[in-house]
């Protein structure tokens, strides 16, 4: 029973995760697109909410003591580094590694074809690793520290912050869209 929840798990989460992706329209690289664009604000709505949702609900994990943070290195160059490329990249793209899965399951070709780029990449990383340890890792590596421990403000508190400045931009976004629907 255990095996089959193990696997079946994981399966069933996904398919709600690409079944939320294509609901919400993220799975249209057109929609994506519209966002570095500055006109379509779909992608940074659902990002938005899954980041609130999924915040709160680890928080509640931890408070409730039925998990504990696993706080990585911040190796800050790498992480602008990797968020410049993964940017561009999904910009090129039109997807990020997530939508794109959701755009393969609807039979999408170029998202497929993307993917194989993806694991390309990936592939190149894992081989580069040995370097990009040496010469960027550790550069502006700042170890294992969080904003709550850095700045001495609860968690809760920053999950409070962040769904307050999720709403604040949801209505803005919405209210900017309802005026130039007006115009």
């Amino acid at each position: 029973m255990t095996a089959m929840v193990t696997i079946l798990g994981p399966l069933l989460m996904g398919a709600a995760f690409g079944f939320l992706l294509q609901r919400g329209k993220v799975t249209n690289c057109n929609v994506i697109e519209n966002q570095f664009r500055l006109r379509d604000f779909t992608v940074l709505k659902v990002m938005g909410t899954a980041i609130v949702v999924g915040g709160i609900g680890v928080l509640l994990l931890v408070d409730t003591g039925k998990t504990k943070y696993y706080v990585k290195d911040a190796n800050m160059l790498a992480v602008a580094l990797g968020a410049a490329l993964f940017g561009v990249g999904m910009v090129l793209y039109g997807y990020c590694p997530g939508t794109a899965l959701g755009a393969i399951a609807t039979g999408s070709i170029h998202a497929l074809v993307g993917a194989l780029g993806m694991v390309a990449g990936a592939i190149l990383y894992a081989l580069s690793f040995d370097w990009l340890e040496t010469h960027v890792l550790n550069v502006w590596a700042l170890g294992k520290i969080r904003l709550p421990d850095l700045t001495n403000v609860p968690d809760a508190v920053w999950f409070v912050g962040l769904a307050i400045g999720a709403v604040l931009f949801f209505w803005w976004i919405e209210s900017t869209d309802a005026r130039q629907r007006r115009v």
